[in-house]
């Protein structure tokens, strides 16, 4: 049902005309001015515009050119009792798809706006088409037996429209996974949208994800249409699910459920089609079973089941994958021999096919020779990050160890306050228990910094003391 708004200053003429137009089944707003009719389009998806010329406040034809340049798909009428040829021809240029005289003849005016709502829905059509013949094209690269079995995976969960949860290491290729469902699928003309949940902070993770109204918070400065409803028709794919806090499960657990979404601040009912797919490289049964995320949330999401596979488990696709990215990274033909393939084929890789597709970036920015020994390899691996990140990761296992025992088994706030003393314990002794010192380094005012000292029972130095 298209969506009709009519902003017009004469009481009858709106009347009149959202009554004929209510009639041919149409949904119709009305509006007294331009700036109350654009505060609508802020709101609600409108199709067509009814546009008086002569109007308070904000006249027609400025009106008409902001609404032009803010909501380009919009078709707007214009329509005046004294118009002139001067000014008919303005409206056009500036964007109006026809100009009506008044009196408005009711047959005209039901004539015009079918076939703008027809030629409406024509160029929608043929944007879609022109989008869909530019699709993009993602591949999933590998022949190992390990990455057949997920390749058949992603075919059979691209011809339906379930749930996915997709399980593996970070780097693995989840989002590769999640792209190619969707550009297989029949949602593939519509949007595929990611967010990912641990990069956002759990203030703001509902706002992404449902919008919100202006107002709905301190920085609501506008309305904003969240990640549900932008790819309404089309995919969400939730990254890193397992870091997304309790509250904001529950409201996409609602959503699951009900198919709708309420933005932030609103208690406007909007309808969602979206299709979820959800990744994590934590184990969520686990994370279940601790209380860290709710199980019926999983089991929804759980519908269609895929891991990807370690790279380390499938070396056999390690030439695939760097004869991928190479060619894609430049244009310099690289040859390998068998004992660089061989420090490949043993080398852990801990970044995973992203550490690799590092690994083809420094190939080719500071390998400027075709040909590629072992050498030459293990020193690039050598000033892989992925190696420094696997050292830092053994080190973190060493500091947590450090930690005061029994606090696993804590509640969170009586773990926290453990950590944080643990934490402020540990600056106090690297800066020689000088306040000014600390309080710089971990960036804290010193006068919080005294008053946790003080709570903890943690001894420093004053400045006086200094």
């Amino acid at each position: 049902m298209a969506a009709i708004l009519i902003i017009d200053d004469e009481p009858g003429i709106r009347q009149t005309l959202a009554s004929i137009l209510k009639d041919e089944k149409y949904s119709v707003f009305t509006a007294a001015d331009a700036l109350a009719g654009m505060k609508i389009i802020q709101t609600e998806k409108i199709d067509l515009v009814f546009l008086d010329v002569l109007l308070p406040i904000m006249g027609g034809i400025d009106a008409l050119e902001k609404i032009c340049t803010g909501w380009p798909e919009t078709v707007i009428i214009m329509i005046s009792g004294h118009a002139n040829i001067d000014m008919t021809v303005r409206a056009i240029k500036l964007g109006a798809f026809d100009f009506l005289e008044k009196p408005l003849s009711l047959d005209k005016v039901l004539t015009v706006c079918r076939n703008a709502l027809d030629i409406k829905k024509l160029r929608e059509e043929n944007k879609k088409l022109k989008k869909a013949a530019q699709l993009p094209q993602v591949e999933i690269i590998g022949t190992s037996e390990a990455m057949n079995t997920v390749r058949k995976l992603v075919k059979q969960a691209a011809s339906c429209d379930a749930r996915i949860l997709i399980t593996g290491e970070s780097g693995s290729g989840k989002e590769v996974i999640a792209r190619t469902i969707h550009y297989d699928s029949p949602r593939a003309k519509h949007s595929f949208l990611e967010i990912n949940c641990a990069a956002i902070p759990d203030t703001l993770i509902e706002s992404e994800l449902f919008g919100h109204e202006k107002g709905a918070f301190t920085d609501a400065i506008d309305n904003r249409k969240g990640r549900f409803e932008l790819a309404d028709g089309g995919t969400l794919f939730l990254d890193e699910i397992g870091d997304m806090s309790l509250q904001a499960q529950a409201k996409v657990l609602r959503v699951i459920q009900e198919q709708k979404i309420e933005r932030l601040g609103s208690e406007k009912i909007i309808e969602t089609n979206v299709r979820i797919i959800a990744a994590t490289n934590q184990d969520l049964e686990a994370a279940c079973a601790q209380g860290l995320f709710r199980q019926d949330l999983y089991f929804r999401l759980n519908v269609i089941p895929i891991n990807v596979p370690p790279l380390r488990s499938r070396p056999e696709d390690i030439p695939l994958l760097l004869a991928h990215f190479l060619e894609t990274l430049g244009d310099t033909p690289y040859e390998l021999d068998k004992e660089a393939y061989d420090l490949m084929y043993s080398y852990e890789w801990p970044g995973n096919v992203r550490e690799l597709r590092n690994l083809a970036e420094r190939i080719v920015v500071m390998h400027p020779e075709s040909f590629i020994g072992r050498a030459a390899i293990e020193e690039l691996i050598q000033r892989n990050p992925g190696r420094g990140d696997q050292a830092k990761g053994e080190k973190d296992s060493q500091n947590l160890a450090m930690l005061p025992d029994g606090i696993f088994d804590m509640d969170m706030n009586r773990a926290k306050e453990c950590f944080e003393k643990y934490f402020l314990e540990f600056q106090l002794s690297k800066n020689n228990g000088i306040i000014q010192k600390t309080a710089n380094a971990i960036g804290m005012n010193p006068g919080s910094l005294y008053a946790k000292l003080r709570k903890y029972g943690l001894n420093y130095t004053s400045k006086d003391e200094q």
